[in-house]
């Protein structure tokens, strides 16, 4: 092949000048040191947590995504509830009554596991506060 050149060939070309290829520079030690940030644990914070804050942040620790779960199980008992309706009614119009009857089974089905967790997130979240209280 006339005219091909490799990459490598033109970097070895470029890279081969009698140049220094880097100066070496010194560190003063002691002024770096100086000019570092220390860590959080040596500094103080002027500002504290409010009693709230600090309360909302350890709830959220101790249980972590339960207001996002609430929602999730609010969403999907919605979504049930809609579905029977919608089953229900077509049941009662006398439409395809077979298919309709086991889709609103699956629909009560998913409506019961929904409140099932929800009261089951109720009542951890009570032993919780009955364990912080003791």
């Amino acid at each position: 092949m006339a005219g091909f050149e490799p990459a490598t060939a033109r970097l070895r070309i470029e890279c081969s000048t009698t140049e220094p290829h880097r100066q070496q520079t010194v560190v003063n030690h002691s002024t770096l040191h100086s000019n570092m940030i220390e860590p959080n644990s040596r500094t103080k914070t002027s500002k504290k947590l409010d009693p709230q804050t600090y309360a909302r942040l350890k709830a959220e620790a101790s249980a972590p995504y339960r207001g996002l779960r609430r929602f999730f199980y609010l969403a999907v008992a919605g979504s049930g509830f809609i579905g029977a309706f919608i089953f229900l009614t077509k049941i009662l119009a006398g439409r395809d009554i077979e298919t309709a009857l086991s889709n609103l089974a699956i629909q009560a089905t998913v409506i019961a596991v929904a409140a099932f967790l929800w009261r089951w997130e109720q009542r951890q979240e009570e032993k919780e506060k009955k364990n912080k209280k003791s």
